[in-house]
């Protein structure tokens, strides 16, 4: 494997290597190969990074949580039902076509198909239509507090604009070309699945004039072009970046960051201050996890300190965490995660499991081995399972595999799947209505693993409807509870991973959606 991954990287060298004399180009190892292009199909946080590459969003997030006009303006009725977006001068996709106010309904009907906030949002919505060519009118059925939040979030699923022959694309189904409005063009002869990505400065982007601050702001791209190299050895892409191969590494291992600290050619740098939350899922429409006891078992079973001793390993980088909405926010609870965070539960695991009925069936876990994030996460929760008596069958992948196979709902033993394991940006569960992990619409607009709970569903509606902090707080902690009991996700607790970069490049920015690369300038 180790030659293997040699022999890989030397090919991806070769690639930049080829890169156009001329061209002022930025060299990037992302925390994953990219190979599901389609920013509405999944919620990989790689997919995610290439639509901010490609595509723009009507509204955006700024580092003090305000939402700013990004590709229009709003005005709300004074009854609060009517909200009114305007479409700025200068917007044309990648094509060469205007964007019109029609692309942009069609696109925010297709994200509100498949995002829980964007779901909550279209049960809320009496109608979405298009005045004319630059003005959006959302009417609403009655009031609702999230509806600029949720058109405006920063992260997975993100609402990004598309042509309306591509947002009409049928469920199920991806896009079949990558054209935008964004500040970069995807340049689709130069992809390689899994190996290279390419991106070009679009001239034709028009930037808004405020300063950049986080998703929001002047999108100015300063250089001409973007590749993405993929080199599944760490090491290897340590070392590209110590000899100036390669640009920046977005997710260097931990276990290496004294060494690329003491390097004063790079510079070391959280830019997701708010971290990440890992977490594991069951598959709810199979044995053995369609039994809510070998759930509560497996819950049972698993301790945070553990996978983050294994994950991150230097504590100054994690923090055990039972609260499904993020520890330090507003809606932070410990209710019903005394065993996660204090490991004491695999006596009961146990006791209950051998109760539950439970008669060996194999839980399925795939794990992924190219992304540092996702490795340690299930192979210690799979002797963790194994101790507690279940029959664990840890299937070794890699993490586009995992994203692909995920959305399978085909019975393990034809290529499904009982468990995995993943990563959330604390911008993306910091309430019941953002954190789709904890939606309980099972097959009809569920996430992966397809739990079916009308009560968790009632309960977010209620949230909602919330018209006080206090009752948002009451709310929140009820909904924790109903995802303890019914194990709809387990929390692993919380991490922060530094990036680093060449200090040739100056103007990087930090944010809950990055690494982003507009603005950013390369210095020989």
């Amino acid at each position: 494997m180790w030659c293997r991954n040699l022999k890989f990287a030397a090919f991806a060298l070769a690639l930049v290597a080829a890169a156009p004399a001329s061209a002022t180009t930025i060299t990037a190892v992302m925390h994953s190969d990219l190979r599901v292009i389609d920013p509405g199909f999944t919620t990989a946080y790689i997919t995610r990074d290439h639509g901010y590459m490609v595509y723009d969003t009507l509204l955006s997030e700024d580092a003090n949580f305000k939402i700013q006009p990004q590709m229009a303006d709003w005005k709300v009725s004074d009854d609060k039902l009517t909200y009114t977006f305007t479409l700025r001068d200068g917007l044309k996709w990648h094509d060469g076509t205007p964007v019109t106010a029609e692309d942009c309904v069609a696109s925010l009907k297709r994200w509100g198909r498949n995002d829980g906030m964007g779901q909550k949002l279209m049960d809320f919505t009496a109608s979405l239509t298009a005045a004319d060519q630059r003005t959006i009118v959302l009417k609403l059925k009655e009031p609702y507090g999230l509806v600029l939040e949720s058109i405006g979030k920063p992260s997975s699923l993100v609402p990004f604009m598309m042509p309306k022959r591509l947002a009409e694309t049928p469920p199920g189904q991806q896009i079949k070309e990558q054209i935008g409005s964004g500040p970069f063009k995807f340049v689709a002869s130069e992809f390689q699945p899994g190996v290279k990505a390419v991106y070009v400065k679009n001239t034709d982007y028009v930037p808004r004039k405020e300063p950049p601050s986080w998703t929001s702001g002047g999108k100015v791209v300063k250089v001409d072009r973007v590749e993405w190299i993929t080199m599944p050895d760490a090491q290897t892409a340590v070392n590209a970046l110590q000899s100036g191969d390669i640009d920046f590494m977005e997710n260097p291992p931990w276990d290496l960051l004294p060494a690329l600290s003491a390097n004063p050619e790079l510079k070391v740098q959280t830019l997701n201050k708010l971290g990440y939350q890992t977490l594991g899922r069951m598959n709810f429409l199979y044995p053995p996890f369609d039994n809510v006891k070998v759930r509560r078992a497996a819950f049972l079973a698993i301790n945070q300190k553990e996978v983050l001793d294994a994950l991150v390993g230097n504590p100054e980088y994690y923090r055990i965490c039972g609260a499904v909405f993020v520890c330090g926010t507003p809606l932070a609870s410990d209710v019903g995660s005394e065993t996660l965070v204090k490991g004491n539960g695999m006596a009961e695991a146990k006791k209950l499991l051998a109760e539950s009925g439970y008669d060996g069936t194999p839980v399925v876990v795939m794990a992924p081995g190219d992304v540092v994030t996702l490795k340690a996460q299930p192979i210690v929760a799979a002797q963790q399972l194994r101790e507690a008596g279940f029959k664990v069958d840890v299937q070794a992948t890699d993490w586009q595999t995992v994203v692909t196979r995920r959305a399978s709902q085909k019975p393990p033993k034809e290529g499904g799947w009982n468990m995995f394991f993943t990563n959330w940006a604390g911008a993306d569960v910091v309430n019941p209505i953002a954190n789709v992990s904890i939606n309980g619409k099972g097959k009809n607009g569920g996430w992966f693993g397809w739990p079916d709970d009308p009560k968790m569903e009632a309960l977010r509606d209620a949230f909602a409807r919330a018209s006080s902090p206090e009752e948002q707080k009451k709310l929140a902690e009820q909904i924790q509870k109903e995802n303890y009991d019914q194990v709809i996700y387990i929390p692993l607790g919380q991490f922060l991973i530094p990036s680093a970069w060449r200090t040739s490049l100056k103007g990087v920015l930090d944010g809950p959606a990055t690494p982003i690369f507009w603005n950013i300038e390369k210095k020989e």
